[in-house]
Parts: structure tokens; sequence; C-alpha cells
């Protein structure tokens, strides 16, 4: 143990969540402005600027902007100068993170409106000022201006205000010289208090040392004489925690809150956004808030006549902390107990007291094997953490309650022993009525992840509770206000379609429009047979039973993600994922994809041989590689060749490679004793390719004049090239490098003219590429919807 001036009271560097959420909503704001400006904007110089500079003579703001910028620069280096002799580097490193930031996104900004609007809007500077004084559009050094007093630390109330003052006289300046406009300097404000809240975020403030004898001075207040204070971690909520002696012998928890950014907080938030009203936790911000609701949470329990901790003291550490002091739980959790300690003697018990506090509408709001457990002394059933519980709570805050009971004693004892107990509690029709809320979204997170780590032991609860009463109803309620995986499908198809919007922005679609319609018809039929041909490969080679349709629905999903992730990587987390669903074990579902790939790779190298020898022509002829990919390439083998020689670096290689050989090699073997597998996976495999080198053979006679001919063997070499450099690249899809490889390769290997092979690339990319992602967004929808993914 440690007397109370030993160590400092344990504190977390103070952050405010709603720093990083308005910092957040901030960069979300200038991206949406800086998009719509090409849309507002129609060419024409805005209005005005004329008008704003005869306002006032020119003489007299240049005259007022040099005199507040170099009121602005004297108050700045004073302020830097007081903090650095202050010693508080963190907040000297907040303020300096602020301005850099404000000032290098607001030039970032000004880079993109002068590239969408055009030079010849950027306005022009102040006449007789300096070229540099005022930025375009944004002022950088009013946003970092504004930035570095939004980042001040507390204090100098004078210096604050003077800069306030020759901040807004510098923007005013600028405003009436017409070289900014008010939406431009709306937009600096912003900036500026996007990158302030950032960096407040990130870097936080100075917490200021709270040594144990002030914590004794404070808990004197309360009566309460402490002779060592020990740290003990934290608490549920993410709050440190102390463990304090007192002179009667006995142990209190001191308990401080000095900081909102605790995992509380955001499982708080993330429930609030993701459950609707009526499920969703209360969203108590301010630690004074925080204390007051655990003070009244444990009087209302001690007043139900519950075993609960005793609140002794809710007191102060400064300004911006509060101590809240319980008697040290005398507890064994849930957790704890041996699986023969659970009698149903303890089971009924556990409902005795939850019924007692739902008799006084107190709702607990956090039930878990942690929160739950039997006094020592006593050998009451006892509660904790009832930092998300309600008082006057309406019956479906209780109903939750009585749901997160059955699910933490069927985590424990098995769902049968715990529906029998609930009904023991509370009757047959209380306990059907139970039955809509036995979902995940509705549990606290201690259960939702006991009960993620047993599968299907909530779908066995809920079938249990059905056997006990029939007529319980069947339909879930209504809990989420969304779904993780909605997030997921909107990130996902917001990304593909900004990538899309991207890349098809200058794409000329009249050259496809002049595609002979039975070649193209002939190109669309070989991309939907790729698409049956991948099917084909996962059914082959994957030992669990894959539904047909499914699995080809799980191809076009697989398109859709694959146009926001690298090359091939989006194709082999959908198809594990699928694999998984479906049910295969993960080790079992990474190997079986792992040896599609490989298999592919095995099927492309020796078509690629084959084909270039067929037409005379080496891979290397046609695509000469750039002096990047021979940088890259010897430095793969460089790379390579130290993993082989140095011992330590070849175990850690070694141990990562490992799993993935003992899982594909073996599936390999197993492939080999199933020949209808292997028929099929290979069968597959070649199938696909075959559609791939006929889908793009056909786009190039969609464009070819009539009495032309053109090398299926060599456009087949042009394919099986430009795929591996695709598949190479860091771009999602291969976008660039493929169609760049395409259009050279035709021309060089099968001497198709520019003028054919671009548009026929084009229309090749369209079919296998773009086309797929409309359809793919679809199965990828049915597919969540139906868990299949």
């Amino acid at each position: 143990m440690n007397t109370p001036t030993d160590i400092p009271v344990a504190t977390r560097v103070p952050r405010r969540p709603v720093d990083l959420l308005l910092g957040a909503a901030g960069l979300l704001v200038v991206a949406a402005i800086v998009a719509a400006v090409r849309v507002a904007t129609d060419g024409e110089n805005t209005a005005g600027t004329a008008e704003l500079r005869t306002l006032l003579p020119p003489g007299l703001l240049f005259l007022a902007a040099l005199g507040a910028n170099l009121l602005l620069l004297v108050l700045v280096c004073y302020s830097v100068l007081r903090t650095l002799f202050a010693g508080a580097l963190r907040d000297l490193a907040r303020e300096g993170a602020a301005v850099v930031s404000a000032y290098a996104l607001s030039s970032l900004v000004n880079a993109a409106l002068a590239v969408l609007v055009g030079p010849q809007r950027v306005p022009a500077p102040l006449p007789g000022a300096p070229d540099d004084l005022f930025t375009s559009a944004t002022l950088g050094y009013v946003a970092a201006a504004l930035a570095f007093i939004r980042t001040m630390p507390p204090g100098q109330p004078r210096v604050r205000s003077l800069l306030w003052a020759s901040g807004t006289t510098v923007a005013l300046c600028a405003l009436l010289a017409g070289v900014t406009s008010l939406p431009a300097l709306l937009l600096t404000v912003i900036l500026g208090l996007t990158c302030a809240s950032l960096a407040r975020y990130a870097i936080g403030t100075t917490p200021v040392p709270a040594p144990g004898e002030m914590l004794c001075e404070e808990l004197l207040r309360f009566d309460l004489r402490v002779r060592a204070v020990t740290p003990a971690g934290n608490d549920e909520e993410g709050n440190p925690r102390h463990l304090a002696e007192l002179d009667s012998g006995e142990s209190v928890e001191v308990i401080v809150l000095g900081s909102e950014n605790t995992s509380g907080f955001w499982r708080r938030l993330r429930d609030l956004l993701l459950l609707r009203g009526p499920f969703a936790p209360r969203m108590l911000y301010g630690v004074r808030r925080r204390a007051e609701h655990s003070a009244l949470m444990g009087l209302s329990l001690r007043e139900a006549g519950a075993a609960a901790p005793r609140v002794l003291a809710v007191g102060r550490l400064g300004a911006d902390r509060v101590i809240l002091v319980r008697d040290l739980p005398d507890m064994r959790p849930l957790d704890d107990l041996a699986d023969e300690d659970l009698t149903d003697e303890l089971l009924d018990a556990c409902w005795s007291e939850l019924g007692r506090l739902h008799r006084r509408r107190i709702a607990h709001g956090n039930l878990s094997g942690s929160t739950v457990g039997v006094v020592e002394r006593s050998g009451r059933v006892g509660f904790t953490g009832t930092d998300r519980g309600a008082v006057a709570a309406p019956p479906l805050k209780t109903s939750l309650d009585n749901a997160a009971m059955i699910a933490l004693l069927a985590v424990r004892v098995g769902p049968r022993r715990a529906v029998d107990s609930a009904v023991r509690a509370l009757g047959v029709p209380a306990t059907a009525a139970v039955l809509p809320y036995l979902q995940l979204a509705g549990l606290p997170s201690a259960v939702r992840s006991a009960l993620r780590s047993e599968k299907g032991l909530l779908a066995r609860v809920r079938e249990c509770v059905t056997e006990t009463a029939p007529e319980a109803p069947s339909e879930p309620a209504r809990v989420e206000r969304m779904r993780p995986r909605t997030v997921v499908t909107f990130v996902v198809a917001t990304a593909v379609g900004l990538v899309l919007l991207y890349q098809l922005a200058g794409v000329d679609f009249g050259s496809v429009a002049a595609a002979d319609p039975l070649w193209a018809g002939g190109a669309f039929a070989m991309a939907t047979l790729c698409m049956v041909a991948a099917a084909m490969v996962l059914v082959g080679f994957v030992p669990v039973p894959l539904p047909w349709w499914r699995t080809v629905m799980a191809q076009y999903a697989a398109s859709f993600v694959r146009i926001a992730a690298p090359a091939g990587l989006g194709s082999i987390a959908i198809n594990t994922r699928f694999v998984i669903k479906a049910g295969a074990p993960a080790p079992l579902a990474l190997s079986a994809v792992g040896l599609t790939q490989l298999v592919g790779f095995l099927v492309h190298v020796p078509l690629l041989l084959v084909c270039a020898y067929l037409t005379g022509t080496s891979y290397w002829t046609g695509f000469t590689p750039s002096p990047t990919v021979v940088v890259i390439s010897l430095a793969a083998t460089a790379a390579v060749a130290a993993a082989l020689s140095l011992p330590r670096l070849r175990q850690a290689v070694g141990a990562r490679v490992r799993p993935y050989l003992h899982g594909v090699l073996p599936r390999l073997l197993d492939a080999l004793q199933r020949p209808a597998g292997l028929v099929l996976g290979v069968g597959g495999t070649l199938l696909l390719t075959v559609a791939f080198v006929l889908c793009l053979h056909f786009s190039v006679l969609a464009f070819t004049p009539e009495g032309t001919e053109v090398s299926l063997v060599a456009v087949a070499v042009v394919f099986l090239a430009g795929n591996a450099i695709g598949s190479a690249a860091p771009t999602p899809g291969g976008l660039g490098a493929v169609e760049a490889a395409l259009i050279g390769g035709l021309a060089a290997v099968a001497g198709v003219p520019a003028a054919v092979a671009l548009p026929a690339v084009l229309l090749f990319r369209l079919l296998t590429f773009w086309f797929p992602v409309l359809p793919g967004w679809a199965a990828f929808a049915h597919l969540q919807r139906r868990e299949a993914l």
C-alpha cells in the first residue's frame, strides 16, 4: 500500500468526443461544398466584387489589414512564448497541429477550387498589397488564426479577445477588398473550427495532476479519513478506479470521472445511433451528470432493498473532475462461480432480486456476468454496474432486463434451465411476452459477446420459450434503427458510386454505341458466362454443399465489392464470407478459397506460355516492363533473399505463411480424391478464362471492319498478360493498368488499330467490370438479408 501523497490520482487525458464528431462533420461539410462548387458555378464572375472595393479606399483597407495582421502575429507569438515558458508542451503541440492543419487544408481547398472554378474566377488581390497577403477564396491564415484561438489553453482572456478582434478585422478587410466572398469566408471559418476540433481531440488538453493529498482533503469533507490509496485499473465504463483504505480499516472504491472519452460513451453512442428511441440508452454527457445519475441509481437500489454498493460521497477534484466514492463490492460475479454453484435456488434468487427492482420501476440496463453476483457475507444476489439503468422505467425497459437475464443465465446453465427459471419467477404469459426482445440488438454488450461465442444459443433459447408458450408472439420487436451491415452497405455503395462517377466522367460512350449489335450481344453472353464459371470453381473446390444460384449471386456481389477494393481482394473476401455462412469452418473456407486462387494461377501461366508460343510472341516482347516495374521486381527479389538468409526473418515469414500452406495443400490433396469436384473446379477455371478471352475477342470484332481477321490466340495472349498486370496493380479491379495493358497489347500483339482497340477495351470493361455493379449491389443486399453474407 502507498500513502495518499505517494502517487497522484490517475486520470485520463481530457478529450471530448464531441470534438471528434464536430471535426468529422466539418470535413464532410467541406467535402460537400467543394464537390458542389462545380455544379453551382456557371463560368461567370460573381457579382459584387467591384462594388465591395468601392466602399472604402484601397489604401485604408490595406493599412487596416496590415495592422490587424501585425497585431495577430504579435499576439500569437506572445501566447506561444507564454505557453512554452509554462512548460505546457501538450498545449503547444495542440496549437501547432491546429495551425498547420488549418493552413494546409485551406491551401488544399484553394487548389481544388482553382481547378474546379478556373483561374479566371479567382479574385485578384487587393491593389498595392503583396500577392501572398491574401490567399485565393479561403483565407488560410485566417483559418489558422481561428484554429489557434480555439485551441489556446484556458486563461488569457484579454489576449483571446484581441485575437478575436484582429482576426475578425482581417477577414472583414478581405471581404470588403473583394479578394474573397462571404461563402468563401464562411468556408474559412468551417475549416478553422474543424481543424481545431480535430487537434483538441487528437492531442487533448494537459491533465492537471491531482495528488493523493487533494483526494484526502476532499474525502475528509465527508468524514472519510484515508490511510492509503492504490490504483485499481478502470471500471466497466473505462473510468480510472482507485481503492482507498480508511482509518476504520474498511476499503472503498473511488471512481474518477474526468473525461467523456471512455469506452462506455462510445458504446452508448453506438447504441443510440443503431437502436430505436425506446430501446436506446440515455446519452448522459458531462461528468457531473454521470456522477449524479450513478448516485441516484445507487440510492434507488438501496431504497428498494437490493444488495448494491452504497454511495458514500460525490466530490470534485479541481474544476473538471468529479469523484464517486462507493462501498467496495463484496460480491462474487456469476462469471467467477463454478457450474455446480449455479443451483436452481440461485437462479430463483436472481429473478427475485430483479423483480424487487422492477416493482419499484427501476431498470438495471446492464445485466451481465460481471454485474450480477452473490454477496459474500449475506449470500444474497447483488447488482453492480447500474450506470446505464433508469428510474421510473417504462415496461419496455423492464422487459429488456428480463430478456437480458434469460440470455445471461442461458450462457451459464443452458437454454432450458434459464427459461424454466423465468417461468417460475414470471409465469408463462410474462415469459412469452419477453420472446420478441430475445435478440442480440437489445441485449447488453457483454451478453451479446457471450452469445456470439456460442452460435445458435439464442435461437435455442427462443425455441424453448416457444415450446413452453406456443402462443408467444414470434415476430421479433423492431429494436434496431439500422443494422451495422446496413451501414457497411451504405458506405460501400457510396464508395462504389464515387469511384464509378470518377472513372466514367471522361468516357465517350458514343464510340461504344457504334459497336456491332450481334458481336456485342455475344460479348455480353460471355460476360454472363464468366459469373457461372466462377460459381463452378467455388462449388467444385468447397467440400460443403453450396446452393447453385446463391453461389452465382455471390459472384455478382463480389463484382460489386471489387470496384472499391484492390484487385482480387474483394472476390476473396466475399467468397470466404459466403462459404463460412454456408456452414464451413473459417480455416476450411480460407483454404478452399485459397485453393481456387492457386488453381487459377496454375492454369493461367501455362495457357499464357502456350498461346504466346502459338503466336510466336513472348510475354516480354509485347509488354516491355517499365523501369518502375523493374525496380519493384528487384526490390521484391532482395526482400525474398533477405527473408531466406536471415534466420529470425525467415522464422517470422514462415510463421505467417505456414497456416496458409497447411490449409491449401491439404485441401489440394482432398480435391484430388474427389474427382467430380476436381473436374468441376478445374473445368470452371478453364471455362472462366475462355469466357473472358471470347468476351474480349467479340468486343474487338464488334468494331472491326468486315473482312478483317483478328487472331483469337493473339487476343488470348493479350488478355492473359493484361490480366496478370492488372492483378498486380493496387487500384480497384486493376483500373488503369488493365485498360492500358489491353489497348497496348491489342496494338502490339494482335495488330489491332488504336481506333478499334480503344472502344473494344472500353466495351469489354463495361461488360465485365462496370455492368455487374448494379446486379451485384442487388445480390449483395439480397444475400445479406438472407444471412448468406
